[in-house]
């Protein structure tokens, strides 16, 4: 059920996705939902109103998610295209940006990838060694390699963080490029993963690739507060991802506790079956008041509040999936491991949550030295 501290136009919109997610349900194809969803408003509602999206922010877009993932359809691009690449364009993309990529994205006639990790740099963003340097003709040569970048494939274009050099200081300092998919030197690799997820993911090669100056989005000079504008609700949408996921989980575990009876009642009426679904119902309904803390931070312009929120979110909801899936499949037994109960694919799927886009390992590095204060460790 809807929470009572969203707003009644929250509301309705969770109510009215959620409908469009039942319809489609696990058997789903993901062109004709994104589709779909697009014609309906719903993958811009976080995009402003002027390039034709909703004019809400990333508290909209997370219950959007959150209900596909529930009714057993989630749309992992969400959190890229509109979420991070949407985001970052909108808040620091020049005017002609602006009108060519917003109104698609929000609509979901084009589609964009964002490219940060790197094989040699994993979690530690300082580490990126994509370079970015100017010729003298003024456009841009990025050279660099980029791994698990999802959608690469369907994605119209990546936006690629590299790193360009401080002519002052000779430190190299992140910026963002808009690389369009056909670009030449612009090479991909599709990565073989255990996974099996409708998005791909990809190994990228950039070998003097050519942009114009207007690839570039935003200040060359702004360093790292445009990149974590998009990492923020990155981490938020993964956290709507994850909720999502382990409340159709749990649903389907309660569905089927609720009729299986072995001896002369209902299994769910065994405490041994009931409090552990219980116990993850409460888990994921606690990670979801900290995502909407963290999106409601984000939205009203904190960002620093919102960079805390936000791991925090991504935190409690990865371990708050994990152990919804489990349970689920624990609780139907054989058959949570049967394609035709569709949980058995979610153990890998929930999994990834507690990995990306930023480990829990990482999260706790975070809390510990920039909440609580003590010494780092690397």
């Amino acid at each position: 059920m809807p929470p009572t501290i969203e707003s009644e136009e929250q509301k309705a919109l969770r109510t009215a996705v959620s409908t469009l997610g039942k319809r489609h349900g696990r058997d789903f194809t993901t062109p004709e939902l994104w589709t779909e969803a697009g014609k309906l408003g719903y993958l811009g509602v976080n995009l402003p109103e002027a390039y034709g999206g909703g004019g809400g922010g990333v508290s909209e877009l997370s219950i959007v998610l959150e209900e596909l993932g529930a009714a057993g359809c989630p749309l992992l691009m969400l959190v890229v295209s509109p979420a991070i690449c949407g985001t970052i364009i909108a808040r620091f993309g020049t005017d002609a940006q602006k009108q060519h990529w917003l109104p698609a994205l929000a609509d979901g006639t084009r589609i964009m990838a964002f490219g940060i990790t790197e094989p040699d740099a994993g979690s530690n963003s300082h580490r990126i060694t994509t370079t970015a340097r100017k010729d003298e003709t003024g456009d841009w040569i990025l050279n660099g390699r980029k791994v698990f970048i999802s959608g690469v494939d369907i994605a119209d274009a990546t936006l690629i963080v590299g790193r360009t050099e401080d002519a002052r200081t000779g430190s190299l300092k992140p910026c963002l490029f808009i690389v369009p998919r056909d670009t030449p030197g612009f090479e991909r690799r599709q990565i073989d993963m255990e996974l099996n997820a409708a998005e791909k993911q990809f190994e990228l090669t950039l070998d003097d690739v050519r942009l114009p100056a207007d690839a570039l989005v935003g200040d060359e000079n702004a360093g790292l507060l445009q990149l974590f504008a998009g990492l923020n609700p990155e981490r938020i949408m993964t956290a709507a991802f994850a909720i999502g996921m382990g409340r159709y989980a749990i649903s389907k575990a309660v569905e089927y506790a609720r009729d299986r009876t072995v001896w002369n009642s209902p299994i769910g009426a065994h405490q041994a079956i009931a409090h552990p679904l219980a116990q993850s119902h409460i888990e994921l309904e606690l990670a979801r008041l900290m995502m909407q803390k963290a999106a409601h931070l984000y939205d009203t312009g904190d960002d620093a509040g919102a960079g805390e929120a936000a791991n925090m979110a991504k935190y409690a909801a990865g371990e708050a999936c994990v152990r919804a899936v489990d349970q689920a499949v624990q609780t139907l037994g054989g058959n949570g491991l049967t394609k035709e109960f569709g949980l058995a694919s979610l153990i890998t799927a929930a999994r990834v949550s507690r990995i990306a886009p930023v480990s829990r390992e990482m999260i706790l590095n975070y809390v510990s030295h920039q909440t609580l204060g003590l010494p780092k460790s690397y």
